[in-house]
């Protein structure tokens, strides 16, 4: 096939934690001092039960995590600000960094032509914490977590659908790229019309998990981005 204007995969969403940022564990750390705050105690059956919740919804937004786990809305915003508190002071402690060919990656797309996008199911407030401590405030034209796509993270469409709207990079949604390390990012990419929806093997998920909730492609890291693109484009 050759390649033309209209066929180009010209907008790339990339997930955060576990795709494209390290942060060693500290979503569960950051969740266990927040399930403490509210009287969940650490090592308790009840704490096991909604550790093993988090895991299986990592990509999700947050506050959505925790209106499950907690039941009332105010309760939920008070372990999900409790959470963000713990997080970004882990952030501000110098524990997370690039995963390995990440920036490079960005870079790279983007010398292409392409845009690239940063998502994350954090808060604002902590988006701008790991971007800080990385570096990367500049590396990309748009970042994205839940309240800037109306308030509804993943496994929802919508941050994936702003990224289209507020960029105008791609005038089709089948020429969007979306990858990720969760099923949900996986989810999410498909109900949007992505052409590709990546699973990066580099986080919470595995690829079993990933192809099962609709990967198109499975990668080792996200370091095999680019080529997957300039593949798919041939």
């Amino acid at each position: 096939m050759t390649t033309t204007q209209n066929n180009r995969l010209d907008l790339v969403v990339l997930d955060m934690a576990g795709t494209t940022v390290a942060d060693g564990g500290l979503v569960e750390e950051a969740f266990s001092a927040a399930a403490e705050h509210l009287g969940v105690r650490p090592g308790s059956t009840e704490h096991a039960a909604q550790l093993d919740h988090v895991r299986a919804t990592m990509g999700e937004s947050k506050i959505s995590v925790f209106r499950h786990l907690f039941g009332d809305e105010e309760t939920a915003r008070r372990a999900n600000t409790a959470f963000e508190e713990a997080y970004g002071a882990l952030v501000d402690g110098g524990r997370i960094a690039p995963l390995p060919g990440a920036r490079e990656t960005v870079e790279r797309l983007t010398a292409e032509g392409r845009t690239v996008v940063l998502t994350t199911g954090f808060a604002r407030t902590t988006q701008d914490a790991i971007l800080a401590a990385l570096g990367w405030q500049d590396l990309v034209p748009l970042t994205l977590c839940p309240a800037d796509a109306g308030g509804r993270g993943r496994p929802y469409p919508d941050m994936v659908l702003a990224a289209f709207l507020r960029t105008g990079a791609v005038d089709d949604v089948r020429r969007i790229v979306v990858a990720g390390d969760t099923s949900y990012d996986m989810v999410s990419g498909v109900r949007s019309g992505a052409g590709i929806v990546a699973g990066v093997l580099t986080g919470a998920h595995d690829k079993d998990q990933l192809a099962r909730n609709g990967a198109t492609h499975l990668l080792g890291s996200v370091a095999e981005l680019a080529d997957l693109v300039a593949r798919a484009e041939a």
